[in-house]
C-alpha cells in the first residue's frame, strides 16, 4: 500500500514538472511568432532609370519589426534610405532612417518604434536616395500601409473645349486608408508647359461656374501627367474615395492661371 502511494506521489510530481516546463515554454513562443508575417511592398522607379525593388516587412517579434529592402538596377555606392510619413505623392518628414542600401542592393532594419502590426496600416511611405551629398535625387520611393493603392477605381472622360485641342482622363483610385489618389492623363498638351486642375463644385453646365472645392496638382504638359493625393477638401472638410463617387462636381483644366477664361478642358464627376 505504501509502495502504491509512493509511485503516485511520484508520478503526481512528474506531471506537475512537465506542466511547468511546457508552460513556460508557452510564454517564451508568443513573443516569436511562428511563422512570421510578411508583407511587400513595390518601391518604384524615379529620378534614376533603371532601379526597381521591394520592401519587406516581418514581424520578427511581437516588438520587433525588420525592414528589408533590395534592388535591382541601382548605381554602385551607398544609398540613405528612409520611412516618411504621408504618401510619396504629398512627400513628408522623415520618421525612421533605415540601414543604407549597401552594395549589393540590399538593406536590411530592425525596427522597434513601431510594431509590425502598426507599420502594415501606418500613413507613410519609403524612399531611397542615391547618395547622401545628392539628397534630392530619389533613386525608388514606393507608399506602404494605409496609403497602398486597392484594386477599386473609377475614370471620368474630360472633353476639350472649342479648339484647344486638349481631352484626357480623370483617374480616382481608392487607397486603403480611404484617401484618393487621382491621376489627370491629357493628350494635346505642349511639353514644357504646366496646367492648372480644380474639382468644382456641381456640373460643367453650372452657369457662371461654381466655386473650386478642391485645388489639384498641376498637370506636366511635357508628360501629360497630374498626380494628386486627396485626402480633404480645401475648406478642410475630410473627404473619401466613396463620397467622390457621389460627390456633384467636375474637374476643369486650365492653359494659365485658374480662371473661367482659361479653361481649355473639363469634365463632371460623383453623380454628375
Amino acid at each position: 500500500m505504501n509502495k502504491t502511494r509512493n509511485i503516485f506521489t511520484v508520478l503526481t510530481m512528474l506531471t506537475a514538472v512537465i506542466m511547468l516546463v511546457a508552460g513556460n515554454g508557452c510564454n517564451k513562443d508568443e513573443t516569436t511568432p511562428t511563422p512570421a508575417r510578411t508583407t511587400n511592398y513595390i518601391l518604384k522607379v524615379k529620378d534614376v532609370l533603371g532601379v526597381t525593388g521591394k520592401a519587406i516587412f516581418t514581424e520578427t517579434t511581437s516588438a520587433i519589426a525588420t525592414i528589408d529592402i533590395e534592388l535591382t538596377g541601382a548605381p554602385s555606392g551607398t544609398h540613405p534610405a528612409e520611412l516618411c510619413m504621408n504618401s510619396a505623392i504629398e512627400g513628408g518628414t522623415v520618421v525612421i532612417t533605415l540601414n543604407p542600401v549597401d552594395a549589393t542592393g540590399k538593406s536590411s532594419t530592425e525596427v522597434t518604434s513601431m510594431t509590425y502590426s502598426q507599420l502594415i496600416v501606418y500613413d507613410g511611405f519609403i524612399q531611397v536616395l542615391k547618395s547622401a551629398n545628392e539628397p534630392g535625387l530619389i533613386l525608388v520611393q514606393g507608399d506602404i500601409g494605409g496609403n497602398v493603392i486597392t484594386a477599386t477605381n473609377k475614370t471620368y472622360t474630360l472633353d476639350t473645349i472649342d479648339a484647344f485641342g486638349v481631352s484626357g482622363t480623370a483617374l480616382f483610385e481608392k487607397r486603403i486608408n480611404g484617401n484618393t489618389l487621382l491621376t489627370i492623363t491629357l493628350t494635346g498638351t505642349i511639353a514644357g508647359e504646366v496646367y492648372p486642375a480644380t474639382i468644382n463644385l456641381g456640373s460643367i453646365e453650372t452657369v457662371g461656374g461654381g466655386p473650386v472645392v478642391k485645388a489639384l496638382n498641376n498637370v506636366d504638359g511635357t508628360t501629360g501627367k497630374g498626380y494628386t493625393n486627396i485626402r480633404n477638401l480645401d475648406s478642410g472638410i475630410d473627404i473619401t474615395y466613396d463620397n467622390w463617387l457621389v460627390y456633384d462636381g467636375y474637374i476643369n483644366i486650365y492653359q494659365t492661371s485658374v480662371n473661367s477664361g482659361n479653361i481649355i478642358c473639363h469634365g463632371n464627376i460623383g453623380s454628375n
